[in-house]
């Protein structure tokens, strides 16, 4: 399996502080936000990973990661995505990379309190289709500026974009696990209503087929990207009590 970290857009919900760096550069305790993604999938066994970044930030990310040795990696390729798009089409980017195998997409602003290795063992003993990672969230607010799945006993049978009621308490974060037919389902895609390809259309083909599964994880999970609020609740967490706990 290989892992595509996504580290691009532009970070206008983090404003001021993206005017002067990418956001996923930005400190989360002690390391660059970066850097909790690229452990998560590390610890997990996933150790070819590939880069997508965008912007006048990109060559720092090469200063910083250098060859990815130093971080456990294996083999790091970067990619460099022209303008925000949206995580589709950022992800379109990796398809010769990734080369027809299995592969889990991180977005680069997610922060977890513990290890992936379960969700990532699950994956590769189903047999196709695609996963996603779910996390509990109890303000049914906070609910409809998120993706959240309708859940029928174990299956998913819709995800929803920042629905006005929303049909669960899960969130789905930005951790997807996909067989490699989703390089047949990304061309098909066509621009959401702001211009983008949406990641969860790809989750809904996967849905629509029957074969998309879910794990719930266990503990915190944090969109450091999603809020200035939201980046300090994630930076406090972190600083507290760390990330990726095996």
């Amino acid at each position: 399996m290989k892992g595509v970290i996504l580290a691009g857009g532009s970070g206008t919900r983090l404003h001021p502080l993206t005017r002067i760096t990418n956001k996923h550069l930005l400190p989360i305790y002690d390391r660059p936000m970066v850097n909790y993604a690229i452990e998560a999938l590390v610890q997990a066994g996933v150790t070819e990973l590939m880069l997508v970044t965008g912007g006048t930030h990109a060559g720092e990310f090469f200063r910083l990661l250098g060859n990815g040795h130093d971080h456990g990696i294996d083999r790091l390729f970067y990619a460099y995505q022209d303008q925000a798009g949206g995580i589709a089409e950022a992800l379109a980017l990796a398809e010769r990379f990734v080369n027809r195998d299995r592969v889990v997409v991180m977005l680069a602003d997610n922060v977890v309190g513990s290890s992936l290795k379960a969700s990532v063992d699950n994956f590769e003993r189903q047999e196709e289709g695609a996963r996603i990672l779910l996390s509990k969230v109890d303000d049914p607010k906070h609910l409809r500026h998120l993706g959240v799945p309708q859940l029928e006993g174990e299956r998913v049978v819709r995800i929803i974009e920042k629905p006005d009621e929303p049909p669960s308490g899960y969130a789905v974060t930005g951790i997807y696990f996909y067989d490699a037919t989703v390089w047949d389902v990304v061309p098909t895609l066509k621009p959401s209503g702001r211009g983008e390809l949406e990641i969860t259309d790809v989750n809904n083909a996967y849905v629509d087929r029957g074969t998309m599964e879910y794990d719930v994880l266990e503990g915190f999970w944090g969109d450091a990207g999603e809020s200035i609020d939201a980046y300090y609740e994630v930076n406090d967490f972190v600083r507290k009590h760390g990330a990726n706990k095996l």
